[in-house]
């Protein structure tokens, strides 16, 4: 069993990655609102002595919406499953701002039935 955590920065396609999880049967995940370091930092950016180099890091943050963050427990036989489908309606991870997605082992798991 494995734990998927996706940080969605492509919030406008939240909607259908659940949708198109939900049409093959991959259920159970949790979405929280979040935001990175970078843009909290960008808040009290006169505090930090390397300003200049953060200001050019960050562009105009003040634009950039929250993320969405994203996690599931996930039987083995079904990670590759959800991953493939993050991929194709995220487009790729690879790009900026779309999506951060890793997997964690899970050791052990109540309250959730896989079956």
């Amino acid at each position: 069993m494995q734990m998927l955590l996706i940080v969605l920065n492509k919030t406008e396609k939240l909607g259908s990655l659940l949708d198109a999880w939900m049409e093959q049967g991959i259920g159970g995940a949790t979405v929280l609102k979040s935001s990175g370091m970078v843009r909290i930092l960008a808040k009290n950016i006169e505090q930090y002595p390397i300003v200049g180099s953060l200001r050019r890091l960050l562009g105009d943050m003040e634009e950039r919406k929250d993320s969405r963050t994203i996690f599931m427990a996930l039987q083995d036989d079904k990670m590759e499953e959800a991953k493939a489908i993050v991929r194709s309606v995220v487009g790729d991870l690879s790009q900026p701002d779309t999506a951060v997605m890793f997997t964690l082992p899970v050791l052990s798991v109540e309250g959730v039935d896989f079956h």
